[in-house]
């Protein structure tokens, strides 16, 4: 029987309760909202006791199903002060899942603060134990710690430095396919920050001795996904060698941020583009891999350096913008050593980025200037009054200098790479949804006709994926989750019904951010100040931004995506 895992970090006690029937279709970022708007008073203390973090893997998470392992983390946002989920790859979603733990509910504030612990889970069940070992470590060491306690079975959910301290940047790290790489993060939002606040420095997930989740309909589970991976491989996979590869394409879009986004243009970006990594590959090792067990993409690149000693894994296109390009930076080794230390602190590297960017157009340091950057990340942790406003994300450190004008975030949260001046349904995206500022949650490269309704399905279509346990590069559509969910709950889901399985997960998050007071207002300087490569700046009415929160019907062109690929 699934359950729902329930840490109170106020009575340091762990138990489960069962898993309410009529959210069989809820998992992932639908059923995290679906619990914040329930339990969680809007207006909370997003580092308070009341404020609670969601762990949850999604609705096909543990099943063979492939690449659908993703973990969803869930809370009010330090940054944005509304509600906030971030999806990350890594193994402990799909071991968690075949536990048949749907969600982890965190709830309440170690009493003395100075006291870390870990929670651990197996099929034998679950306990919380003070770890004093791991107080103040940064990522890559208490996950080498971590591993020798648990074993190499084992797989992590964790803090780094930064969330012990509550800072506003800090992302909740897992680790990959190996126990001791805590490369993979839920980064978005500041959710490691109330995290780490509570007192728990890490989960310890073991599903040794259990089985896959298994569907109600076993013959049309299998046979649907035998014909949806075909599908997914004859496609071609768009990801082959990750988002790194995105940099020549972005540049040529004038959505590749320079030197705190005065320009959409780097000079020097065939020097970032990750086609310089699959080439060093050969010589240094490395090379792709994926994040978690069953997956088909395998988008991960796994980065060397010039002696062939691991740095980093993976070295996305978000990273090489925001900590490269946004800080005039044109070195990959530099860069793959910022996203190094931002995974070891655990932060996030585009509201990390975004805050050094920021930093240097201050004049604290020179744009290009990666070696002082690393000695100012490195500092961090160590009570270093700049260094500690990088880690609390942009909007600190426009406090820290006393600056208004030019700050690039909107409600609070740092700018993604893709530029909202040079992509209008993006812009829409970044203002109206609930997720504030990212591109995560409804990305949108081409110009469609109406920015409004491009921007609306975007949303819907990635609520419903992140809610799902799949990972987006899979392209799964709305038909695909459909056919799945009936299968794995013998379900009579129609088109319409799995569609409005996106847009409640919409209207719960848009629901708890009203009650919180949360603004996304783009800044003024978005809308006067052109991108001077391509004149464009943000145009959106308030009509439009309007219109993305009333249902539209879907579009044709959605509704024919209902073939296997």
């Amino acid at each position: 029987m699934d359950k729902i895992l329930r840490v109170n970090m106020t009575d340091l006690t762990v138990t489960d309760e069962p898993f309410p029937e009529e959210w069989k279709y809820l998992g992932g970022r639908g059923l995290s909202a679906k619990i914040l708007l329930k339990e969680v008073d809007p207006k909370c203390d997003p580092l308070g006791p009341d404020n609670k973090v969601i762990l949850a893997p999604g609705v096909l998470s543990g099943s063979v199903a492939p690449t659908s392992g993703r973990m969803s983390v869930g809370g009010k946002s330090p940054l944005t002060g509304g509600i906030k989920e971030a999806n990350s790859g890594g193994q402990a979603g799909q071991k968690m899942a075949r536990l048949g733990y749907r969600a982890m509910i965190i709830e309440g504030k170690a009493k003395d603060p100075e006291k870390r612990y870990t929670v651990s889970i197996n099929k034998d069940g679950y306990e919380i134990v003070e770890c004093p070992e791991l107080k103040g470590l940064r990522t890559y060491a208490a996950s080498e710690k971590l591993a020798a306690k648990y074993g190499d079975k084992a797989v992590f959910v964790l803090c780094g430095s930064a969330g012990e301290k509550g800072m506003a940047g800090a992302s909740v790290a897992l680790t990959d396919e190996g126990a001791t790489h805590p490369a993979r993060h839920a980064a978005r939002g500041g959710l490691g920050a109330a995290f780490g606040i509570k007192g728990l420095k890490a989960v310890a997930v073991d599903d040794s001795g259990t089985k896959p989740r298994q569907p109600q309909d076993m013959k049309a589970f299998k046979e649907y996904l035998k014909t949806f991976t075909t599908a997914f491989k004859e496609g071609g996979n768009l990801f082959e060698y990750g988002t790194s590869t995105t940099v020549p394409l972005a540049n040529m879009m004038h959505t590749f941020p320079t030197r705190n986004r005065r320009e959409m243009q780097f000079e020097h970006a065939d020097k970032l583009d990750g086609a310089n990594i699959v080439q060093n590959f050969e010589k240094r090792g490395g090379g792709m891999h994926h994040c978690m067990t069953g997956c088909i993409v395998s988008c991960s690149n796994v980065v060397h350096d010039e002696d062939g000693n691991y740095v980093t894994s993976a070295l996305e296109f978000e990273t090489l913008t925001l900590c490269g390009s946004n800080c005039g930076i044109g070195d990959l080794d530099k860069v793959a050593l910022m996203d190094r230390m931002c995974d070891e602190l655990g932060l996030d590297t585009i509201e990390t980025g975004g805050a050094i960017g920021l930093a240097m157009d201050c004049g604290a340091l020179e744009f290009g200037d990666a070696d002082g950057a690393l000695a100012l990340m490195d500092k961090i942790d160590k009570g270093d009054p700049l260094a500690e406003a990088i880690g609390n994300g942009v909007s600190a450190v426009a406090k820290h200098f006393n600056v208004e004008d030019r700050v690039p975030v909107i409600g609070g949260q740092g700018l993604p790479a893709w530029e909202p001046r040079t992509l209008p349904a993006t812009a829409l995206t970044y203002i109206t949804g609930p997720m504030g500022a990212d591109h995560t949650a409804g990305l949108v490269i081409a110009t469609p006709e109406d920015p409004a309704k491009g921007s609306q399905e975007a949303q819907l279509v990635n609520a419903l994926c992140d809610s799902s346990g799949f990972c987006q590069f899979q392209g799964p559509n709305i038909e695909n989750i459909r056919a799945l969910y009936n299968a794995m709950h013998a379900g009579d889901l129609s088109f319409e019904d799995a569609a409005d399985l996106g847009w409640q997960c919409l209207e719960d998050e848009w629901a708890f951010n009203d009650k919180a007071g949360y603004d996304g207002t783009a800044p003024e300087w978005m809308r006067t100040e052109k991108v001077p490569s391509n004149d464009m700046a943000i145009t959106a009415t308030a009509e439009d931004i309007a219109r993305v929160r009333v249902r539209m019907p879907i579009s044709e062109e959605l509704r024919t995506l209902k073939a296997v690929g």
